[in-house]
């Protein structure tokens, strides 16, 4: 599963910390997150959704080989 993070913050000019604290998160979750290393919740993905005012659509897509 790839996801639009990383993008959806630079667009928010947010850090991975900032991000982190509004979702209740350490900033390595997001890092790993944002890395591929980690695949998050459904609970945490609707709150980085959420937190982007973004569809967990826009946020995560689905690769053929998920």
């Amino acid at each position: 599963m790839k996801n639009n993070i990383r993008v959806e913050r630079a667009i928010l000019r947010i850090t991975q910390q900032q991000l982190a604290e509004v979702i209740g998160v350490s900033r390595q979750t997001i890092n790993a997150i944002e890395a591929n290393r980690y695949v998050p919740s459904t609970v945490l993905a609707l709150k980085i959704a959420k937190a982007c005012s973004k569809k967990v659509e826009d946020i995560f897509l689905l690769e053929d080989t998920d």
